[in-house]
Formats: C-alpha cells, structure tokens, sequence
C-alpha cells in the first residue's frame, strides 16, 4: 500500500467517525424523551475519546507527510546557532543553495536571544539529489561598535545517499574581536 493510499484510508476513518458521532448528536436531538443523567457521561466520554483519535490521526498524519515531502534519501536541513554573540547582534539569515535562494529568515528579538541562550533553529528543509551542491549563507546583523554587519560562509558538499544535515555557526573571534561564520557538516 502506498503511502498516499493509507494517508487517504485514514483521512476516510476520521471522516466516517466524525459523521458517526454527528448521526448520533442528530438522534439524541430528534429523541422525544430527555436523556438520562448517564446518557450524558457516557456521550462525553465517547467525544473524549474521539477528540484524542484525532488528535492521534493527525500526528500520524503530519508523520507521514514529512516522510512523503521529504523523503530520507533526498533530505537536507540546514540549522542555525549562535555561540556567544558579544561581536554580533542577528538579523536576518539568507540561504542560497546551488546559486538559488531557498529561505531568507528574518529574527525577531525573542528569537535571536534563544539562538544566544543555546537554541538551535532549523532554518531549511528540502530535497536535493545526490551529488556535488554549493551552500552560500548570507548573515546581517550589528557587528563590532554597533555598526551594520553582511557576511557570508560558502560550503560545497557531497549529497549521498540518506539524509543531510548541515549547520551554520556564528561565533565569537576573541583574538580578531570580530565575529566568524561557519558552515559545518553533520555526521
């Protein structure tokens, strides 16, 4: 079975059970009598528990996209970290693979404090074919004595078979006080 197939056989599950549960809702209003005080316990416990196969329905659901759009073997991400940052303030990053752009992610403050604090962002992710490629990042920010800052790390690496995984670093040069950019591979 294919994946479309049992995303589709899914999605027809969840559709049939929530027209189930309405043809129930529509019985229990046409009826002449008021329900029970348990008929009510055991409706709710029925729309708790299809609320959370939904729930459940549409992680999988998310799962097997990202599988199908981004299948392991044509896979490439590229994350984004900040060490430091006492040489420079992040404002926009903008990535260029194979002399295309294929993101350009502007910060906001929040965000640019998580980065400074540890945090790690996936920046981009796409499918690529295997073989040579050529990644330009391009980062603009405030850099020494609060002055407009545009750098840029260029990468060329070898996409194989199975997923890739790339990050882009920019850190502190203590020695140079000014702040270095670098695009590393993964393993």
């Amino acid at each position: 079975m294919s994946r479309y197939t049992m995303i589709r056989t899914i999605w027809m599950a969840l559709v049939l059970s929530l027209a189930g549960l309405a043809s129930a809702f529509a019985q229990d209003a046409a009826a002449p009598t008021p329900p029970a005080s348990g008929d009510f316990k055991s409706l709710d416990s029925d729309v708790q528990t299809l609320k959370k196969e939904v729930i459940d329905l549409n992680r999988d659901l998310f799962v097997l996209e990202e599988e199908l759009l981004f299948p392991a073997n044509t896979q490439v991400a590229v994350f984004v970290s900040v060490d430091v940052g006492t040489y420079f303030a992040l404002d926009t990053v903008t990535l260029k693979i194979d002399n295309k752009e294929v993101t350009n992610y502007l910060y906001t403050q929040r965000e640019a404090e998580a980065l400074l604090k540890g945090g790690v962002q996936r920046l981009y992710i796409g499918n690529l074919k295997a073989g040579d490629h050529e990644l330009v990042a391009f980062f603009t920010g405030k850099g020494p004595h609060v002055r407009d800052y545009r750098r840029g790390a260029t990468l060329t690496f070898n996409k194989g078979v199975g997923a890739k995984y790339l990050e882009l670093k920019v850190s502190d040069k203590a020695v140079k006080e000014q702040p270095e950019f670098l695009v590393k591979e993964w393993e």
